[in-house]
C-alpha cells in the first residue's frame, strides 16, 4: 500500500494545527527533528513501516487520536 505515510502526516497536521500556519510549521519541524521530512512524502510514496511507527508514536506523544492508525 502506498500513501499511508502521507495520510498520517496530513491527519497529524490537521488535528494538531487546526489550520494555523504557524502551528503547521512547528509540527513539521518536530517531524523533521524525528527524522521525517513531511514534504518528501506524496500519495504515491512507498510506505515504510519504521516511518509509520514513528508517526504513530509522535501522534500518541501529542495526545492525538488518529483514525488512520
Amino acid at each position: 500500500m502506498s500513501g499511508k505515510i502521507k495520510e498520517l502526516i496530513d491527519e497529524i497536521l490537521q488535528k494538531k494545527a487546526k489550520g494555523n500556519d504557524f502551528l503547521i510549521s512547528i509540527t513539521k519541524a518536530k517531524m523533521a527533528l524525528k527524522g521525517i521530512d513531511p514534504d518528501k512524502f506524496t500519495n504515491t510514496s512507498e510506505d515504510d513501516s519504521l516511518t509509520i511507527e514513528k508517526l504513530k508514536t509522535m501522534a500518541k506523544e501529542m495526545n492525538l487520536t488518529i483514525s488512520s492508525i
